[in-house]
């Protein structure tokens, strides 16, 4: 059965409880429809829900809130399964089908909120020419064994290898920066031990809801990290504006780069570069 995440915005004055009884009255309903609502993450700042259901169609989920509660969605699309574990992973439910993030306690509710982090070797088609094929794979290796111990070490969650780089997620927009900067130091330390073999990487982060403008799940931010990724100098860590924003306070530099003009965005986008080198 195809699975859809549904939007809503909430009206002023709506409580976790209310949308916990929404929910409550969803599953009582939803049987007649054939939908299963699963989970749902609530955006307190934004006044967002985010559910996930299986549904025959998106009309057959719509039917079941109409009669339920009347709480409608602004939006539904239909999203694939692996995409869904991949960026939002293998979350854990309170007794009232809202997500809570990792041992936080049934009141540390998920907004849904993600990370979306690119690492991209410099040269990498230079490598194999200069190299030769198997030293430059296994420069390479260094690259993802690196990249994959940071992930390891800060909550990241590697959703694919493209090639010349790794793309991750997160919920914590500070464990993403964090892992970056991890990442850079051990280049650098490493090329610093072997300066034959030293790589340099450029790497790009942005935060965003699960669905924005363009009804897919994290379409832009996507987009937006892997731009920034291609855009940041050798060695350099680009993240978006939200990501410095949420980074607020938690003892994180960041050098304001102003407006950038970025691929495949019809309007400059602020950049900002992270801070690694001690």
């Amino acid at each position: 059965m195809p699975l859809y995440m549904d939007i809503h915005n909430l009206p002023e004055g709506t409580t976790p409880e209310d949308v916990a009884k929404a929910h409550a009255k969803d599953m009582e309903t939803q049987r007649k429809y054939g939908v299963e609502y699963t989970k749902y993450w609530v955006n307190d700042s934004g006044k967002k829900v985010f559910c996930l259901v299986h549904a025959p169609n998106a009309e057959a989920a719509e039917c079941v809130h109409r009669e339920a509660h009347g709480m409608m969605a602004e939006k539904i699309i239909e999203i694939q399964p692996e995409l869904a574990e991949g960026f939002l992973g293998g979350v854990e439910t309170n007794a009232a089908g809202a997500v809570i993030l990792p041992g936080g306690g049934a009141d540390a509710r998920d907004a849904g909120i993600r990370t979306v982090l690119f690492t991209d070797v410099v040269n990498s088609t230079t490598l194999t020419q200069s190299l030769g094929d198997e030293a430059a794979l296994a420069l390479l290796g260094v690259h993802d064994t690196i990249v994959r111990d940071a992930l390891s070490a800060l909550g990241g969650r590697e959703i694919k290898h493209t090639g010349d780089g790794i793309m991750a997620c997160f919920i914590s927009p500070a464990g993403a920066v964090r892992c970056a900067i991890q990442i850079q130091r051990e280049l650098d330390k490493h090329g610093q031990a072997s300066p034959e073999r030293a790589l340099k990487v450029r790497v790009g982060a942005a935060a965003g809801e699960p669905v924005e403008q363009h009804n897919d799940l994290f379409g832009s931010t996507v987009q937006l990290a892997s731009r920034l990724c291609a855009h940041a100098q050798p060695e350099q860590i680009l993240v978006s504006n939200a990501i410095a924003e949420l980074c607020l306070g938690k003892g994180l530099l960041f050098e304001d780069l102003g407006e950038v003009t970025l691929k495949g965005f019809g309007y400059p986008v602020r950049a900002h570069a992270a801070a690694w080198k001690h």
